[in-house]
């Protein structure tokens, strides 16, 4: 087992617990067609804050408890820094648990 599994676990706990305390959590999904979008990060038809929680969070959560290989690199808060460089104070906490998680994702196993 990777060492890193219950950091990246709790990192990703942390990251839904942000979006949910900036008010960014949906109840309902977006429509099958724009979870489908084959666009790096759905940006052609979700925004960020939809794909982290229809898309990231689910395949990572999938990837822990099905024991495949992790991800190699990850480089989200660099994306989220620049989708949401108008509110980078309000979004600090947020931007902290991605690049942690992102230095996770970096470490060797």
């Amino acid at each position: 087992m990777d060492g890193r599994l219950p950091a990246i676990a709790d990192q990703l706990l942390l990251i839904e617990r942000e979006l949910r305390a900036l008010a960014m959590w949906e109840e309902q999904p977006p429509s099958d067609e724009a979870l489908a979008s084959q666009e790096p990060f759905c940006v052609d038809t979700l925004e960020l804050e939809q794909w982290l929680q229809w898309i990231f969070l689910p395949r990572m959560k999938l990837i822990i408890e099905s024991g495949a290989d992790l991800p190699h690199a990850s480089g989200i808060r660099s994306i989220a820094e620049v989708v949401y460089a108008n509110e980078s104070e309000r979004m600090l906490a947020l931007f902290e648990a991605l690049g942690e998680f992102d230095r996770l994702i970096g470490e060797a196993p």
